[in-house]
Parts: structure tokens; C-alpha cells; sequence
């Protein structure tokens, strides 16, 4: 169901757009004219019926959501153009008592390259823009959704009372300083924020002592949140507060179900490929039913054998540009993947993408640091000794949506 707002917002933002191309076309003809005067009542004449088109199919792609998107609204900037610019041309050409023939329509044709051309790549431009703009700043509520307004949101989880009783399987367990944890958290939290990401925290579990590590729980692909079966069975808990927030979000959701199992931390996404590790927490079942659910969203999994580490992503991560870097000595197969760059720390093996230029890794691996600083991105550290040594690193304290 569509509230007021929306409607108000969706014809709003319609008028403006169709405002903007009417306006545009009388400034162009009155400069191309040598400021004359004189042709504003003949171009306003011609324009009004493309005009008021232009204003309907706009306002019905912005009341059915064209404007959630970008690429959405440049679509619909572009079929409500060339749809007004035929129609609003087309109705008093036929009103005057033309047929609809061959030499009518090749004329209306030859209007979109002519005399409509700059009409339309303003109603575009237009839409893409400001139509966007005054549509939000209307109808806020629909800006909340991730995919209304190109956020970029990390879901988050505030690490448990009981932290130090998580479980760890290929180290030892070591001793957990829980004040360090938490200051060590809101540090993570605040490069997040710092760069542009919006922080929605999941509710804190204190009888979930591995709840921290929320991405285990979801893996995002654009608009749809599949929640996992955790391969482990004191971590199945934690997916139920996680659904709750992603619905909040505004995602839709999609499940693993037993028997399958899989963990979030086992999948790596780069571009349209999807590699999943075949991990202790992951079966071949958790990998199947994935494999459906992200096939119609066009995505390609690839099934990545793992015995060394917990999961995939405590193997190997991506930078922005796709090349996956991994720490060797834990990679069962480094040849799985397009392009592989060795990294000299265990540490360094794990990156999270915060810009197309920036990612954010653990203070620990000083050398991997430099090494892709080299390679022309900037490079922002935390410390999270406290999660790493539960076998966590920077990926597995958020989930990102975007």
C-alpha cells in the first residue's frame, strides 16, 4: 500500500521534472533565436502536451518506485521523454485531422533525433537529479530504505557481557580483556561512520557469546538478506534479532534451511561470483541451497574447499578492484580464484571495503599494509587483538549493505 506522502512526493517530483524540461526548451529556442521574444507563445505552444505527459509517466515511475534507484530513475527519465515527446507531438498532429501513417510516424520518429532531443535528455537529466532530490525531501520514509537512496548501511552488534566464553577451533584460547574489546569495537565502529557508512546495531545478546560476529548470521546481496543456518549449533540464536533488523533495513529475506548449513564469514563476494567455503560450519547442502537463491539474482557460486582455518574469509578477502589476497599457508587452493595476490601476514589476508579506493584492515599486519597502500589505495587500521583472538578479524563485525 502507497501512503499519502508517497503520492504527494511521487507528483511532486513529477512537476518539477516536467517544469524544468518546459523551461529549458523555451531558454534554448529564445538563445537559438537570438533572444526574440517573440517565440516563447510558439514554443510553449508546442511544448505543453509533451509537457503535461511527461508530468504523468513521471509521477506513475516515481509512485511505483523508480526513484529508489539511480540507473531506476535515468530509465524512467528516459521512457517518460521519449513516450511524452511522442505522444504530447503525436495528439495534435491526429487532432488536426492527420491519419496515422507511414509519413506521420516516420515525422514523430524524426522528432526524438530533431526537435524533442534536447526536450528529452532534460527530462532525463532531470529525474536522475533533482526529480530524486524533491521526492526524498518529501517523502522521507521512503529514503530510509537502503535501496531508495543508495545508503550505504553496516549492520553491527555490540559485543556480549559473556565474549570471553566464544568458542575458537584452530587456536588456542587465550584470555579476553572485555573492556579493551569494547573500546577496541567503538573504534571499528567510528571508521565506519567516519566514512560514510550508517550504523544500525542489531540488539545485543548477552547469552550469545559469538554474536558480536554478526556477519555469520547474513549475507547481503543488494536488496535481498539471506539469513544462514550457522554450521555451529550455539550460534543458531543469533539469526533471529538479525532478521528482525534487516527487515527492519527494508530487505527482503531468504533463508538456508536445514540441513543445509553455512555461515556468513564462509562467503566472499566479488563481483557476480559468490565463493563459498566448504568449511566445518558449511556443508554441501548450506552451498546448494545458496547457490539457488543467488542464481536468480544473477550471481555465479563457486565452492571453495577450506580445512585450514575456521572460514573462508579468515583465508582470504578482496580488495575493491576484485583481485582476491590471501595468507598462503592457510589457502587450500589459491589457483580457485581469477586473480590471487599473496599477503606476507595472517592478518593482512582480510580487508572490508569502505570506498572504491579505501579499505579498512587489523593494525596487526603492518607489512600487508604497505603492500597495498603500493597498490594505490588507502589503507585505515584498527586494532581488534581481542577478535582475533577468536579467531575473528574486521569482516566478520559488520554486515554491509549496499
Amino acid at each position: 500500500m502507497f501512503r499519502p506522502r508517497t503520492i504527494v512526493a511521487s507528483i511532486v517530483s513529477a512537476v518539477v521534472v516536467a517544469a524544468i524540461a518546459h523551461v529549458a526548451m523555451l531558454l534554448a529556442f529564445f538563445i537559438v533565436k537570438g533572444f526574440d521574444a517573440s517565440v516563447f507563445g510558439v514554443v510553449n505552444s508546442f511544448f505543453v502536451p509533451q509537457t503535461l505527459f511527461v508530468l504523468l509517466f513521471s509521477a506513475i515511475f516515481a509512485w511505483i518506485g523508480a526513484y529508489r534507484r539511480w540507473y531506476l530513475a535515468l530509465i524512467a527519465g528516459l521512457v517518460s521523454g521519449v513516450l511524452g515527446a511522442l505522444v504530447g507531438t503525436g495528439i495534435p498532429v491526429l487532432a488536426a485531422g492527420n491519419a496515422l501513417d507511414g509519413p506521420v510516424i516516420d515525422y514523430l520518429i524524426g522528432t526524438l533525433v530533431g526537435i524533442n532531443l534536447v526536450f528529452i535528455l532534460v527530462v532525463i537529466l532531470a529525474s536522475v537529479t533533482i526529480g530524486r532530490r524533491v521526492y526524498f525531501g518529501i517523502d522521507r520514509e521512503d529514503a530510509q530504505q537502503p535501496f531508495a537512496a543508495e545508503r550505504r548501511v553496516a549492520i553491527i552488534r555490540r559485543p556480549p557481557a559473556t565474549l570471553a566464553d566464544g568458542h575458537v577451533t584452530h587456536i588456542e584460547k587465550s584470555d579476553i580483556d572485555f573492556d579493551l574489546a569494547e573500546e577496541q569495537w567503538e573504534s571499528y565502529v567510528s571508521v565506519l561512520e567516519t566514512n560514510g557508512w550508517e550504523t544500525v546495531e542489531v540488539d545485543v545478546a548477552h547469552d550469545l557469546s559469538d554474536s558480536v560476529f554478526v556477519e555469520d548470521a547474513v549475507v547481503i546481496f543488494g536488496d535481498v538478506a539471506v539469513i544462514t543456518s550457522p554450521g555451529s549449533e550455539h550460534r543458531i540464536a543469533e539469526t533471529e534479532a538479525v532478521e528482525k533488523t534487516v527487515r527492519e533495513v527494508g530487505l527482503q529475506v531468504a533463508r538456508i534451511a536445514v540441513p543445509g548449513t553455512l555461515d556468513g564469514g564462509d562467503v566472499l563476494k566479488v563481483g557476480s561470483t559468490v565463493y563459498v567455503g566448504r568449511s566445518g560450519r558449511t556443508n554441501a547442502e548450506g552451498i546448494h541451497q545458496l547457490r539457488r537463491i543467488v542464481a536468480a539474482l544473477g550471481y555465479t557460486v563457486v565452492a571453495v574447499p577450506l580445512t585450514k582455518v575456521l572460514h573462508l574469509k579468515s583465508a582470504v578477502t578482496a580488495l575493491p578492484d576484485g583481485t582476491v589476497i590471501g595468507y598462503l599457508p592457510l589457502v587450500d587452493d589459491p589457483k580457485i580464484f581469477d586473480r590471487f595476490l599473496s599477503v606476507p601476514e595472517e592478518g593482512g589476508a582480510h580487508v572490508v571495503k569502505l570506498t572504491d579506493d579505501t579499505v579498512l584492515m587489523a593494525a596487526s599486519a603492518p607489512k600487508t599494509a604497505e603492500l597495498i597502500e603500493n597498490l594505490g589505495y588507502r589503507v585505515i587500521s584498527v586494532d581488534i587483538s581481542e577478535y582475533e583472538k577468536l579467531e575473528g578479524c574486521v569482516t566478520c563485525l559488520s554486515v554491509r549493505v549496499r
